[in-house]
C-alpha cells in the first residue's frame, strides 16, 4: 500500500496510514501534509512478511539529517532492519497499572470513517485499529498468526479452486452485541470487488478475482472461492484492510455515506466514547461488549495538532508519543526529562518517479536508465540519514523493504561514466555543460511539495545529473492540488513523493506497477510493458509465497531495466515516547495489541 505526504513528522507513530492501493484520491488537507505514519502491519501465519504499497505521501516524512555530524546525535546503537525487531518497551501487563490515558496526535478529524472509502485519509485506518477486526497479527519476526479475538480459524483449504475457510470467534460481536457472521464478510467482498463502480472503494484487494462468499457449517464461518488464484489472499480482512459491519458495506448509499459524521459499530478492546469537534479531540473508552482480554487503558485520547505543535507538544507533557523527524528534534526529545527514543526501521520510502509519457524528455528507456546510474543514492542516504542511522543506506527494491524476507537489491550500479557514455551512443552531445539531441536539450523539471527537504534531495540529484551534461530544473508546488493537478495529469519530467507500505505488498503491485492506459490507478509515470504486466499476473497467481517472491523480485529487475523510478531510502522509525509507556513505540513489523498498552507501575 502507498501514500502521499510532505511534512517532516509523525505526529503518532500508531497512525499507520494503511490505505491497500492508489485509486482515485483526494488531496490531503494542508494539515497532513506535514507528517506520515509508520504503519502497523498484520500478517498470516508462517508466511514472509512483505510490504504491501500504500498511496502516496508527499510529505518528507522520512528524516532529513542535513550535513550534521553523528556525535552527539547519533543513535546509540544501529536502527535494525524490517523483520528482526521492534521498539516498544515490553512488559508484562501485571507490571502495568490499571487505568490511564494514552494521549496521541492527529492532523485532522475524519471526513469519511469508513477505512475503505476513497475519501478516508490514512489516519483514519490508524484511529480505527483499536476498534475494528482484522483477520491476522504480526510479530516482530514477521510472522503471521490468526487473530483470534476474531477468528477461530483462517485457512486455504483448497487451491483448485482456491478457497478460504473464515472460521469466526463465537464469542465475536459487533457494540450493538449483534454477532460478526458470514454475512458480514459476504458483503465486504461483493461492495470491493469492483463490479458496482457506484461503491467508491478504495482498493479491490483481491475481491476481483473472488467468484463467490458462501455459508459454512454455521453463521460463524465463511468459505471465499477464487475465480482466478490470488497470493495475497491473507491480506483481505487485515492490515487496514478491516472487517466492516454488513450494514455499511451492503449498498453504495451505506458505504459512501453512512460513515461520514461517526462511526457506527465496532467491535475492538475500545470504541468512541465521543468527538469534540471544536476542540479538534476524539477520545476512546473501554469497549463494555469487548470478549478478549481486558485493556490495561481506561481511555486514548487522539487530539488534532499543527506540525510545529507536536514536539512542543511532547515537552509539554501533552502527549506521549511523536516520530522524530530531525537532528534537531532528536536533541529535543532526549533532552526531555521523562522521553524515551525508540527505534525499528519504518516501512515508509522516498523515489523519484519518471515521466514515461510519449513526448516527454524521458520517454525513452535508456536515457531513464542512463539517468538512474547517474544519481548518487548512497551520497542521498548519508545526506538524508547522517546522525540518525548507524550506517545509512539507499532502498534498493520497489517491491520490498529492506530487511523483509523477499528483499534483495536488484538496482542499477551508481555509475555515472557509463551513464555518460550511454547517452552519447544514444545520440545527446554535449553543447557546452548540457546535452542536445534534435536541437533539443537534455532539460528535465524535477517537480515536488515545496518543502526544503525535497529541495535539498533534488539539489544534490542536480549536481549528480551536471556531471553527466543533464540539466535538472527545481519545480515546487504547493501541497493543495499536488496530486489531482500535477501528478495525475503528469504534468512532470521527474517528481518525489513517498511510498508507504504494510505486510501485503503483491495485491498492490498491479495499481502501481502495471501499466493500462485507461486505467492508471498509481502509475502516474505512465510506464510499463506487457511483459511486466503479465509478471504481474504470474505473481498474484502464485500460492507458493516463496516462488511468489521470486516472481515479485522478477517484477523489480524489470521495473529497474526500464528505468520505472528511482527507489531513494527508507524511513528510520526514531519515535520519542514517554518513558513509562510500556508495549507501544516503534513496532517495526509488528502489530500492537492495544490490550496490552498501558503505563508502568
Amino acid at each position: 500500500m502507498r501514500i502521499r505526504s510532505s511534512g517532516m513528522r509523525w505526529a503518532d507513530p500508531a497512525l499507520h496510514v494503511t490505505i491497500s492501493k492508489v485509486t482515485d484520491l483526494r488531496d490531503i488537507a494542508p494539515a497532513t501534509h506535514d507528517r506520515i505514519r509508520e504503519m502497523t502491519m498484520s500478517n498470516a501465519r508462517n508466511t514472509p512478511l512483505r510490504t504491501r504499497f500504500a498511496v502516496p505521501l508527499f510529505a518528507f516524512g522520512l528524516v532529513f539529517a542535513g550535513c550534521s555530524s553523528a556525535d552527539e546525535s547519533a543513535p546509540e546503537g544501529s536502527v535494525a532492519e524490517l523483520g528482526t525487531t521492534s521498539d516498544i518497551n515490553p512488559h508484562d501487563v501485571d507490571a502495568l497499572r490499571d487505568g490511564g490515558n494514552l494521549r496521541l496526535a492527529l492532523t485532522a478529524l475524519p471526513e469519511n470513517w469508513n477505512a475503505l472509502h476513497t475519501d478516508a485519509s490514512g489516519e483514519v485506518g490508524a484511529l480505527e485499529r483499536p476498534m475494528m477486526p482484522r483477520a491476522f497479527r504480526t510479530s516482530a519476526s514477521g510472522e503471521f498468526s490468526v487473530n483470534t479475538d476474531y477468528f477461530t480459524d483462517v485457512e486455504l483449504t483448497n487451491t483448485n479452486p482456491q478457497q478460504v475457510t473464515y472460521t469466526i470467534n463465537p464469542k465475536a460481536v459487533w457494540s450493538d452485541g449483534s454477532p460478526i457472521t458470514w454475512e458480514d464478510l459476504r458483503s465486504q467482498a461483493a461492495a470491493l470487488s469492483g463490479a458496482d463502480k457506484s461503491y467508491l472503494i478504495k482498493l479491490t484487494n483481491g475481491f476481483d478475482r473472488v467468484e463467490k462468499v458462501e455459508r459454512g457449517t454455521n453463521e460463524r464461518q465463511a468459505v471465499i472461492t477464487f475465480k482466478q488464484h490470488y497470493a495475497e489472499w491473507r491480506g483481505q480482512f487485515a492490515g487496514n484492510s478491516f472487517l466492516f459491519p454488513k450494514s455499511v458495506t451492503e449498498s453504495p448509499e451505506a458505504f459512501n455515506k453512512s460513515l461520514l459524521n461517526d462511526i457506527t459499530l465496532t467491535a475492538g478492546p475500545f470504541l468512541v466514547q465521543s468527538v469534540d469537534r471544536a476542540q479538534g479531540r476524539i477520545v476512546l473508552s473501554r469497549n463494555q461488549l469487548w470478549w478478549g482480554d481486558k485493556p490495561k487503558l481506561d481511555t486514548i485520547t487522539f487530539s488534532v495538532l499543527a506540525s510545529e505543535a507536536l514536539i512542543p507538544a511532547l515537552q509539554n507533557n501533552e502527549i506521549d508519543a511523536v516520530g522524530i523527524s530531525s537532528i534537531d528534534d532528536m536533541r529535543t526529545a532526549r533532552s526531555t526529562v521523562g522521553i524515551a527514543i525508540r527505534r525499528a526501521a519504518g516501512n515508509s520510502w522516498s523515489h523519484l518517479s519518471f515521466n514515461g509519457s510519449p513526448g516527454s524528455i524521458v520517454a525513452d528507456p535508456a536515457v531513464r536508465v542512463a539517468i538512474s546510474k547517474a544519481i548518487d543514492r548512497q551520497g542521498i542516504a548519508n545526506a538524508v540519514q547522517n546522525g540518525l542511522v548507524a550506517a545509512p543506506r539507499p532502498l534498493n527494491n520497489h517491491i520490498f523493504v529492506d530487511g523483509q524476507v523477499g528483499y534483495r537489491d536488484n538496482s542499477l550500479p551508481y555509475d555515472p561514466e557509463s551513464a555518460a557514455k550511454e547517452l552519447d551512443a544514444l545520440g545527446w552531445k554535449l553543447n557546452g555543460d548540457v546535452r542536445e539531441k534534435d536541437g533539443r536539450k537534455l532539460e528535465i523539471r524535477d517537480v515536488m511539495y515545496n518543502a526544503q527537504q525535497w529541495v535539498q534531495i533534488a539539489q544534490i540529484i542536480q549536481q549528480n545529473l551536471a556531471r553527466i551534461g543533464v540539466k535538472l530544473v527545481i519545480d515546487t508546488k504547493p501541497g493543495p492540488g499536488y496530486f489531482t493537478n500535477v501528478i495525475k495529469p503528469g504534468d512532470f519530467d521527474v517528481a518525489h513523493w513517498i511510498w508507504q507500505g504494510d505486510a501485503f505488498p503483491l495485491s498492490s503491485i498491479p495499481q502501481v506497477y502495471g501499466y493500462n492506459p485507461t486505467e492508471l490507478q498509481g502509475n502516474y509515470g505512465r510506464i510499463g510493458t506487457p511483459e511486466i504486466n503479465d509478471l504481474i499476473e504470474r505473481t498474484l497467481a502464485e500460492l507458493d509465497p516463496n516462488k511468489a517472491n521470486d516472481l515479485a523480485n522478477d517484477v523489480d529487475r524489470k521495473l529497474f531495466e526500464i528505468g520505472f523510478s528511482v527507489p531513494l531510502v527508507q524511513s528510520t522509525g526514531n519515535v520519542g515516547v514517554r518513558a513509562d509507556l510500556a508495549n507501544y513505540g516503534a513496532p517495526g513489523l509488528a502489530s500492537y495489541d492495544y490490550t496490552k498498552i498501558g503505563f508502568l507501575k
